[in-house]
């Protein structure tokens, strides 16, 4: 199970480490620490958070997540596998963003709920790339 620090969770979620952070402190994430003393939340309830960020809001101030040539890195919150076809949701900050793809890419991806990814976007297509 993939892991992620306070400052990675921040940026996956559109927020400053210090946002992270509190809201870590608050109970509103779970944590753990590793060997080294760094606390870590572990990438399904990272997901399973920020879908939960996104339809309540964050309480926060808001402030626009832009992102450069239609790059939205985020978390992989949702897979659904086909015969053939796949859907996969990505929560990229406050975005939702859904691609529909082969289950043959998601397989050579090795996409996992809870994994960061970056989904590019052209026009009405969404693209999954593997981070």
């Amino acid at each position: 199970m993939q892991a992620y620090t306070i400052g990675q969770a921040a940026r996956l979620l559109g927020v400053s480490p210090d946002t992270a952070r509190r809201w870590a402190d608050a109970g509103r994430v779970a944590t753990h620490r590793d060997e080294g003393g760094r606390r870590l939340i572990d990438g399904k309830d990272l997901a399973a958070f920020s879908v939960e960020l996104a339809k309540g809001g964050s309480g926060e101030e808001d402030s626009s997540y832009t992102s450069v040539r239609n790059a939205f890195p985020g978390i992989v919150t949702a897979i659904k596998l086909g015969d053939v076809a796949a859907q996969v949701e990505i929560q990229a900050g406050p975005h939702r963003l859904v691609s529909l793809l082969t289950r043959e890419a998601v397989e050579e991806l090795g996409l996992e709920i809870g994994m960061e990814a970056t989904a590019r976007v052209k026009s009405t297509n969404v693209h999954i790339d593997r981070v």
